[in-house]
């Protein structure tokens, strides 16, 4: 049956075309990935570890994102079918990694980050196959503040601007884009400037203005009564001053995406929860029953070291940096046909061909049309 297209879910930049061959672009993404990994790791001083792929639903390492997506899971056969996860991302496992593997004050972990998020709904720069750098660093007690979080935005943000002009010299058709500073700014901040607005239009226009923004305090109830977004309650810490006596230490870095003219997400990051905070967040999000975990428990008994880390998406700094039109031409996922074909219609090559039997999935970008 043919399929019939919601372009709400497809953006097709007038005019576009794809200056490098699928093939040339796998080769711009290796350099591309080799360049920034390199500059992340001297600017943060970080080292390079192995990572999982699934952990146990029992060691509450796995990221709850949202607290209603639905991880990937199976039984392991040798185990007598014991459940294991597929990771949503590494947010909590990282922490522990750099205690067990004996990371002091001052240094840290990166590694790459392979993820099924099979509750996502797709569009031009989201999958449900995620990759990325997670990174996380030890720091100490009194480092737990707004000035060593945005002295950490600034080093992750210098890495992202010094790779954009490396690529802008290795290929013509690229120029820099990215400010030279970046804007920081809180949720309540922007909620106070743009009240009539959602958070998604709040992020365009003040991304739109300043070109590179780091909006902080993202997970807390704002004065309207709505959160600018959703954030687990165990890694980072969102709280508010009143509450905890400081301002909430975690936030995304955003771009300005003139190919599909709109904000870009490329990092969301954090100084991690203490035993404080942890207790608080669980209480706020309701689910105080995860204290019973045993990271939340290491944690809360005082055992993991304070960290700041977070996640830097793959396909989307590649993206960013081709100006690319959708994260299929920087990655190889699964997409509704309908998508696809609408998509080459226009010049944009999506990189894996994997065509759906089904008729109809919800929350997809497509629907059946019976002729």
């Amino acid at each position: 049956m043919p399929l019939s297209v919601d372009m709400e879910h497809l953006i097709i930049p007038k005019g576009y075309t794809a200056p490098l061959t699928i093939r040339e672009t796998e080769v711009a993404i290796k350099e591309i990935k080799d360049h920034f990994e390199r500059a992340l790791a001297k600017s943060l001083h970080l080292t390079r570890v192995s990572a999982p792929l699934f952990v146990k639903p029992e060691s509450g390492l796995n990221d709850n994102l949202n607290g209603v997506e639905r991880p990937v899971a199976f039984g392991i056969k040798e185990q007598n079918d014991t459940p294991v996860e597929i990771v949503h991302s590494l947010a909590k496992w990282k922490r522990y990694a750099l205690k067990r593997y004996g990371f002091h004050s001052g240094e840290g972990l990166y590694t790459d980050m392979n993820a099924i998020r099979r509750d996502e709904d797709t569009d031009n720069i989201h999958s449900i196959y995620v990759d990325q750098w997670d990174w996380e660093k030890v720091i100490s007690k009194e480092e737990r503040n707004m000035e060593t979080l945005q002295y950490t935005v600034r080093k992750v943000y210098a890495a992202l601007r010094e790779t954009e002009e490396y690529i802008s010299r290795r290929y013509n058709y690229i120029d820099p884009i990215l400010p030279e500073e970046i804007t920081f700014i809180t949720s309540q901040e922007l909620e106070n400037l743009y009240p009539s607005s959602t958070p998604k239009e709040r992020e365009y226009k003040i991304v739109k203005e300043k070109g590179a923004v780091f909006i902080s305090q993202i997970g807390k109830e704002l004065i309207s009564g709505e959160k600018h977004d959703g954030r687990a309650p165990d890694y980072d810490d969102w709280s508010t001053p009143s509450e905890l006596g400081h301002a909430g230490l975690n936030g995304d870095i955003l771009v300005w995406y003139p190919v599909l003219g709109h904000a870009l997400e490329l990092s969301s990051m954090g100084i991690r929860v203490d035993e404080k905070t942890l207790r608080e967040q669980l209480k706020k999000a309701g689910c105080e029953e995860r204290a019973e975990l045993t990271f939340q428990k290491e944690l809360l008994e005082g055992k993991l070291p304070c960290t700041v880390g977070g996640g830097i998406g793959q396909s989307r700094i590649c993206m960013f940096y081709l100006r690319k039109a959708h994260i299929g031409e920087v990655q190889s996922s699964v997409w509704p046909d309908g998508i696809r074909a609408e998509a080459e219609k226009h010049n944009i090559f999506l990189t894996f061909r994997i065509i759906f039997s089904i008729a109809v999935l919800s929350k997809l970008t497509f629907v059946t049309v019976v002729n």
